[in-house]
């Protein structure tokens, strides 16, 4: 029991560095304008509030998912790797 749960927070602590990783380019690539020549630049007035809000907010439930499935997957490998104790058979 106690190394399923060392594994299943191990895996929620990967789940989550390795969105922190990937969250940020996948906002980026998303909130970008495509049909654009190479090189345009886009005028824009933006509430600077509201983007920092969008922006950290989505990269919080991306971690949360993130460290949600690590946590699924450590689970499982500590449940399926768990080998029970052999007991000695009277001889």
């Amino acid at each position: 029991m106690k190394n399923t749960i060392i594994f299943a927070l191990t895996g929620a602590l990967i789940g989550a560095v390795i969105a922190s990783v990937l969250v940020p380019p996948a906002l980026a690539w998303y909130s970008a304008p495509g049909g654009l020549p190479q090189g345009a630049q886009i005028q824009a007035v933006v509430q600077i509030p509201e983007v920092i809000r969008y922006a950290t907010s989505h990269l919080i439930r991306g971690q949360a998912i993130g460290a949600f499935i690590g946590a699924l997957v450590g689970m499982a490998f500590g449940v399926f790797t768990h080998l029970p104790a052999r007991r000695r058979q009277p001889a």
